[in-house]
């Protein structure tokens, strides 16, 4: 089944025929739930009504989009970072994509310092949540992980699933016809010949500097922003794939992945993750044994 939501394409497939009704409910209840909890572009949504306010009572939802995202902080030592929505803002990203891209030019602004998650005070007791003067956070990325993971771990309990958001994929149990096989794509446009993966449980997501670019400031901006810094990202590879143990985790790490660099190599490997990354003259390299399928003919 493709469906569309937040501007992405999506794709969800079940192993048996008979589950397919069970996992577009999941589908359907897991996608609303995220958007409620976690958009920045709608006004009534925790993440603004916090963003806004400074503080907020946490819904189940949310508080496990928020513990993601600290956890995403934590293991790429600060790289994948829910705080940058300052400096996204700064570049012109305070709308729907679609917009944005539809601007000739953006007056680029001068970005606050990005705070990190020590500005985020998270009581798991009361549910409380409140931010430092001047955070604001943007869930984006590792809300779409999440809510991957989650409709296909409540699916598995049915039998294999796949599920896809925009590039982000979780896989569980196995495919109808053994293990899953998974098209890896370093733009938007999916010709046929490009590269696969085998994997029955496991999440894979991609992050690039070129499918979410615009102009601001004379310059072409993108939305990967080294924290560092404030800026867009601007190492040696223009495209990331990871392979780990749940989707969460594969799009944290290839997020950090563009803003290590020409480190990325050796962070991936420390983590214990496979990868796929692309530079940006064409050149790919391999991380960690990543599982090669086949190249579609």
């Amino acid at each position: 089944m493709k469906f569309h939501v937040w501007g992405m394409s999506g794709t969800l497939v079940t192993e048996k025929e008979e589950s397919h009704d069970f996992a577009t409910r999941r589908l359907s209840h897991w996608l609303d739930a995220i958007d409620a909890s976690c958009s920045r572009f709608r006004d009534d949504s925790e993440l603004s009504r916090l963003n806004a306010r400074g503080e907020a009572i946490m819904s189940a939802t949310f508080e496990r989009a928020l513990v993601t995202a600290v956890e995403s902080w934590h293991a790429t030592q600060g790289l994948c970072d829910p705080t940058v929505l300052p400096a996204l803002l700064a570049l012109g990203y305070d709308s729907d994509f679609a917009d944005v891209v539809r601007r000739q030019e953006f007056a680029r602004r001068p970005s606050a310092p990005i705070p990190g998650p020590t500005a985020v005070s998270i009581d798991e007791t009361s549910h409380f949540v409140s931010l430092a003067p001047g955070c604001q956070l943007d869930l984006g990325a590792s809300a779409k992980a999440l809510a991957v993971d989650l409709i296909a771990d409540d699916v598995a309990e049915r039998g294999g699933v796949l599920v896809e958001i925009g590039g982000d994929v979780a896989v569980r149990g196995r495919g109808p016809n053994g293990a899953w096989s998974i098209v890896i794509s370093d733009d938007l446009v999916i010709s046929g010949h490009e590269p696969r993966v085998s994997l029955t449980n496991a999440g894979v997501a991609t992050s690039s500097t070129t499918t979410r670019a615009w102009r601001a400031g004379g310059e072409r901006v993108h939305h990967i922003i080294d924290p560092r810094s404030g800026a867009p990202a601007g190492g040696p590879y223009a495209t990331a794939t990871v392979a780990a143990e749940t989707c969460r985790r594969a799009n944290a790490f290839a997020t950090a992945a563009l803003i290590w660099g020409e480190d990325a190599p050796y962070h991936l490997a420390q983590a214990g993750c496979v990868a796929r990354l692309v530079r940006a003259d064409g050149v790919v390299e391999y991380i960690g044994g990543w599982p090669i399928d086949e190249v579609a003919a």
